[in-house]
Parts: structure tokens; sequence; C-alpha cells
């Protein structure tokens, strides 16, 4: 067995396995061998703060929709979302002429280009999922390679050559915290400068009661497919109830006309030069609406903007329904029972965003008509909302 051992050298470099012959290689052979199996023991016992919060089929589903360019497509043809990227970056080009850029989860890569554009020395832009390849042959086909470095790899496991300047990226999701790409993005200010720059600066959700009879029967009559008693000579009435309870855990992911909002928005602030990753396991938004106007209150709705807070200028991201549409929507909560209030009432209570492994969060919902004691909630589940 000795022999054997001696006569295999594994390469410090690539770990590709040789074949040597002679005494003299023993010592060298055995300790390339032992250190192979410890790092290898060290890469499966060492678990990333990605890998730490996530379930891994989560991610491997999360990873492979946003490895389709078609996917990529669609968010590169939001013209908002692109088009305001594009003027946050070219008209502060201050902030990034001769600078370091970091672009985390550039996908496609595309503002990786629009940092260059704007006079960027060198970008780091880092993907995780397959649409890392195709970004590396865009970045070749346009003769930028010596500009932009694709690195593949999240950002919490990966290492750059050197602190950055300016961290750009888009890590919002539906009511601006699902897929939990915040905590990357506020991750990767560990490569950040003391001075440095982040694109968006901070983030605003907004939310406000709604009155929506149509929308509120729509989403009930849905389990009504469960009150049949004769399906196929079966009677599925005992899974109604279940159904109800599950249809009701989905945000509503759609648009609406502002009419239906029963008063002045609150809103929460996540400001990203400061928060901490820890920060986002755990959001509450205590809330109190004075109503405009008498009528059902059948749930909250959300929206969200962004900051990009320039040298030069500041520039706004907006997804509210005042807003052109993006694919960011806005989203809706029903409550499970509908509160009836009078204009001039209050209506207080608060919003529970809680992480979950499944790289969304759980919604707590708690509201009280303060005059009449009236009170409902509902329990919702970010990951899998109704696409309306």
């Amino acid at each position: 067995p000795s022999l054997c051992v001696s006569h295999y050298a594994v390469s410090r470099d690539t770990g590709e396995c040789k074949y040597e012959t002679g005494l003299p290689f023993i010592l060298a052979d055995l300790s390339s061998f032992s250190n192979t199996l410890k790092r290898c023991r060290n890469e499966k016992t060492e678990s990333s703060v990605f890998s730490q919060r996530t379930e891994e089929a989560s991610a491997v589903q999360y990873f492979q929709f946003y490895g389709c360019i078609s996917q990529q497509q669609n968010m590169m043809q939001d013209f908002v979302r692109t088009a305001t990227y594009h003027r946050a970056i070219l008209q502060n080009h201050t902030d990034f002429r001769d600078k370091v850029v970091l672009d985390v989860g550039c996908g496609s890569g595309i503002l990786s280009f629009f940092a260059v554009q704007a006079g960027a020395r060198r970008v780091y832009a880092v993907e995780a999922s397959s649409v890392a390849q195709y970004a590396e042959l865009l970045v070749k086909n346009n003769h930028l390679s010596d500009k932009i470095i694709v690195v593949p790899g999240k950002i919490e496991d990966i290492s750059l050559p050197e602190a950055v300047d300016v961290i750009i990226s888009e890590p919002m999701g539906y009511m601006l915290f699902n897929e939990r790409m915040l905590e990357s993005y506020l991750h990767s200010k560990k490569w950040l400068k003391a001075n440095g720059m982040m694109f968006p600066t901070f983030g605003d959700i907004h939310l406000a009661p709604f009155s929506d009879e149509q929308l509120y029967m729509e989403h009930y009559s849905r389990a009504n497919f469960w009150y049949q008693q004769c399906f196929y000579g079966v009677n599925l009435s005992s899974l109604r109830g279940a159904a109800v309870d599950e249809y009701f855990r989905q945000p509503i992911v759609d648009t609406f006309d502002v009419r239906i909002l029963m008063a002045r928005t609150v809103k929460y602030t996540v400001n990203f030069m400061d928060s901490e990753e820890a920060d986002l396991h755990r959001v509450e938004i205590p809330f109190v609406f004075q109503l405009t106007q008498s009528g059902l209150v059948h749930g909250l709705a959300f929206w969200f903007d962004v900051a990009f807070v320039g040298s030069l200028v500041t520039v706004w991201l907006s997804t509210a329904p005042t807003e052109p549409l993006t694919h960011w929507y806005q989203v809706r909560c029903l409550l499970h029972t509908p509160l009836f209030a009078k204009e001039g009432e209050t209506l207080s209570g608060k919003v529970l965003f809680v992480a979950n492994r499944r790289q969304s969060y759980d919604i707590q919902i708690v509201a009280l008509v303060n005059q009449t004691g009236f009170r409902s909630g509902n329990i919702l589940d970010l990951k899998n909302p109704f696409f309306r």
C-alpha cells in the first residue's frame, strides 16, 4: 500500500493525480495527499451563509429559473427597470469613472455593461446560476474582457482580489423582500470600501388598506370546486375548508386602480448602506391608517420604491400603481374576514415578515378597527403567490 501511495502525487493546483516513481517522492506525496483530504473534508463540512439559510431544493429551483435566457429577457425587457438602472448609473458617471465595481447577481451582465459605459475601470460580475456562461460570452463578444470579469458563484462563497468602490445589483423581489436576495446584497458589503456606494441605496415598502369586493369573492369562489358532493361519484366537500385556507394564504400579484385604496400609505424604509443581513430575518411594520372613505376593508396592498443616491442625482425606481407597470406589479394580501369601517375611523395593527428557508417569507397580518373593536387578520406564504 505504501508503494502505491508513493507512486502517485496529487497536484496542489489542479487536484490531478500524476504517476511518479522513486522513494524521494514518498514524504511529499503523503503530505500532499493528506492536505487534499483535509481540504475535501473542510469543503464538505463548511457551509456558507447562503447554504445555512436556504433549503437545497429551493436553491436548485431558484438558480435553474434565473439560468434561463428567457427569464433574463423578461427582466431586460422591463423598460422601467432597465432604463431606470441605465439612467441612475450613467447620470452619476462621476461615481463610476475609473472605479472598481461589484455587480451582485449579474445575470446577463447588463448592469456591468452600464458601469463600463459610465467609465468603470473594472467590474466583477458575480453570478451563481448557469447564465454566468452567457454573461461571459457577451463580455467576450463585446470586447470587454479586460474590463468585466465574470465570477461564477454565490457572493457568500466567492473571493475577490480587491475591495470595490461601488456595488450594483437588482436584488428586489415581489413585495421587495421575496427571494431574500436583499440579504446577499447586504452580505456583499464585506467587499465595499469604507467610503463606497451602493446602487440602489435604500428601499421603501408602501402599504395601504383597500376595498375590492370582486377580488375577495373571486378568490373565495376558487375553493367552490371542493364544495362538490358528487364529483365522478366522490364527495369533495370535506376539503373545502382546507382549500379556502390555502387560497387565502396566497398573496395576489396584479395591478389595480388606486381608487380602491382607503387611506394614505404607511412607509417602511430599508437603508442598504446601514442594514445588516440579520435585520431582514424578521421585519415588523406597525401601521395606523385614518380611513378616507367608508366601506369594507378586504386587505392590504403593497408596493415598493428604491432610490439610487449618487453624487450628481438621485434616481427613483417605483412600482407604485400610479406609475408605469413593471414585472413586479403590486401585491395584495387579503384578510380572512373583511372589516367594516367608516370614514374618519382608524385601522391599526401590524404586518410581520418572518424569513424562511425557502428563500421567502411568512407574512402575518393583524388589523383592528379601533372605534368598534372589530379585528381580522391572515397568515400568508409569499413563496406561493397567485398571479392574477
